[in-house]
């Protein structure tokens, strides 16, 4: 999927952005000349986790794009509104959120304490809802106001909350985000949505859950989907839509998504995403 200069200075606020799939969104808006907001909690290198919101913002101009990081944690009232406001002083206003910042935790009832369950609602559902709380007032001021929140399509199957339900409801709450504000927002020029992926994501995150991804895709193809839909005029694009990126890159016309594989080899071997219908089959640990 190529550039094609839709977000030339357009300033994108990303949370959850020093790595994984918000970097790739950064990266990707980079390309464009655009003004990327690295808002993530990672200042000074993890052991375990590649990169940080210096580092990520380095790539940023390198790429071509104009940085700022700032030191985020999105349960953090003061720290949200301290980087918003940070935004707005350096590049005039905000078109673009992406609420990308999570955290999970695939363990069952009686597994999870109450600090893993307080963390992920408070990080997913409540930190979506307070970064755009705190972003709108100046989306409304936007003439490309999107809202673009990581979550999955909402589904009240049991089986997607059977096996972990204090992380489905914390994801969910993102989910909710999107289509309570979308509405909510409809006649105001304000795209909302959601984006999920096809298949398993290959991240920090899944290596340290499961120790490999070989059988998954690299973050790009989140990035080329979600650089697909920002592109869109707001006043002609759809509002409040659980949107899967390959169908969105296959609407567009790509055809050929072996490139997006980690191992191209296992490209037809792909194991398939979380909370999506059309899967029967739950990806345990053994499997990824």
């Amino acid at each position: 999927m190529q550039n094609n200069g839709s977000l030339k200075g357009k300033t994108l606020f990303i949370t959850g952005a020093s790595r994984g799939i918000g970097k790739a969104i950064a990266l990707k808006a980079a390309r464009d000349g655009a003004n990327v907001v690295i808002a993530a909690k990672t200042s000074d290198p993890h052991p375990k986790l590649p990169g940080t919101i210096f580092t990520t913002a380095e790539e940023v101009e390198k790429a071509g794009g104009k940085a700022l990081a700032c030191i985020v944690d999105v349960r953090d009232e003061n720290q949200v509104r301290a980087a918003v406001k940070a935004a707005v002083d350096k590049f005039g206003g905000i078109d673009i959120l992406v609420n990308n910042a999570s955290a999970i935790s695939l363990t069952t009832t009686l597994e999870t304490e109450m600090k893993r369950y307080d963390l992920m609602h408070n990080i997913n559902g409540r930190g979506a809802f307070l970064v755009s709380k705190e972003c709108l007032p100046y989306l409304l001021k936007s003439n490309h106001a999107h809202i673009l929140n990581i979550s999955p399509p909402l589904s009240m199957k049991s089986f997607w909350f059977s096996r972990h339900v204090a992380y489905t409801i914390a994801k969910y709450g993102m989910s909710m985000c999107v289509l309570g504000m979308a509405e909510e927002f409809k006649d105001q020029n304000i795209a909302i949505n959601a984006l999920w992926p096809q298949t398993t994501v290959h991240t920090a995150a899944v290596d340290m859950l499961y120790g490999s991804g070989q059988f998954a895709r690299t973050a790009d193809i989140m990035a080329d989907a979600a650089y697909v839909i920002l592109s869109q005029i707001p006043s002609t694009c759809p509002t409040g839509q659980f949107l899967i990126d390959e169908k969105v890159l296959r609407k567009s016309g790509v055809t050929d998504f072996t490139s997006y594989a980690v191992d191209p080899s296992k490209a037809n071997l792909l194991h398939q995403g979380y909370f999506l219908e059309e899967s029967n089959e739950y990806p345990t640990r053994s499997k990824l």
